[in-house]
């Protein structure tokens, strides 16, 4: 049947630096169908989608992907981990996929490589440095950076690696395609122009952040020239009729009123909840009338916003 690509992503929305990710993976894989596990209403970090799942869906089918699955909300809302664990077991179970594709920092695959054998191995000196780290009383995320760079031993080869989200996530993909002993042959694409968040756009490029931002500021003839025209026209369809969910803030009020109604007990059962974090969640949630305010409350060394 031909070599099958496969992406993992959120578009949200799929712009021209997605374009520009797809249309070259396929010319390096040399694919001839291409398959994406996408995240659905809610994306990464709990946050909400511009828009609904079938209009992001519908973005990617026309501009070149033949197969969409919705990546699990388990998956979709949770840690890079659990993210890129969730998505790389449903593409390995369809038996058909040749290749994963993903846009990193960097284009050195071999150095990615590196840090997810440690992962996937936890040798015993670099538990024994994370436990340390941890000890310290900072958030899980920085205590495994430090213990990292600590056993891999050359910050200047590997600090950069480690700060940069889609290094990150796509440590990730490369530690899950080990655990799942999955043949699929991974490459990546460089990020070009703007970072993961910039709210700036260079040419005709831009984050999926700055063109959320455009559609929640309403700047709305700066979007034609950084998505392609497909998208264009679904936004619009989508701004027109106010189908636009701009973040999480437009269910503040429905958030914070079923958090204050909750016990302890059932806070305390939601997942990832633990050393007491549920108590802060119910003080704080009886306090404050923003989730910016609850969010930027209630982190800390440990917990972190994100």
């Amino acid at each position: 049947m031909g070599k099958v690509l496969g992406i993992i992503a959120e578009y949200n929305p799929f712009h021209n630096g997605h374009l520009y990710h797809l249309q070259n993976s396929i010319k390096t894989s040399g694919a001839n169908y291409t398959v994406a596990v996408i995240s659905g209403n809610f994306t990464q970090r709990g946050s909400t989608s511009l828009i609904d799942k079938w209009s992001k869906a519908q973005m990617a089918l026309k501009n070149g992907i033949d197969l969409v699955i919705e990546l699990p909300l388990l998956y979709s809302i949770s840690s890079a981990e659990n993210f890129a664990e969730g998505a790389i077991k449903i593409l390995n179970s369809l038996n058909i996929v040749d290749y994963i594709s993903f846009g990193t920092e960097t284009n050195d695959i071999a150095i990615l490589n590196n840090i997810a054998n440690v992962l996937y191995k936890e040798p015993k000196d670099y538990k024994n440095l994370l436990s340390h780290e941890l000890s310290k009383g900072i958030s899980y995320p920085k205590a495994r950076e430090n213990a990292l760079l600590m056993y891999l031993g050359d910050i200047r080869k590997y600090g950069n690696i480690l700060s940069s989200p889609n290094n990150i996530l796509g440590i990730e993909y490369l530690k899950a395609l080990k655990k799942v002993r999955s043949n699929i042959m991974p490459i990546t694409m460089k990020r070009i122009e703007v970072g993961y968040n910039e709210l700036s756009y260079k040419n005709n490029i831009a984050s999926a952040t700055a063109i959320r931002d455009i559609v929640k500021n309403n700047a709305l003839d700066l979007l034609q020239n950084l998505v392609p025209q497909s998208t264009y026209n679904i936004l619009m369809e989508n701004i027109k009729v106010g189908h636009i969910v701009p973040d999480l803030s437009t269910f503040e009020k429905q958030i914070i009123y079923n958090l204050r109604k909750m016990s302890i007990q059932e806070i305390a059962n939601l997942a990832d909840v633990s050393e007491g974090l549920e108590h802060a969640i119910k003080n704080t949630a009886n306090s404050c009338n923003s989730i910016v305010e609850f969010l930027n409350t209630i982190k800390s060394k440990r917990y972190t916003r994100n």
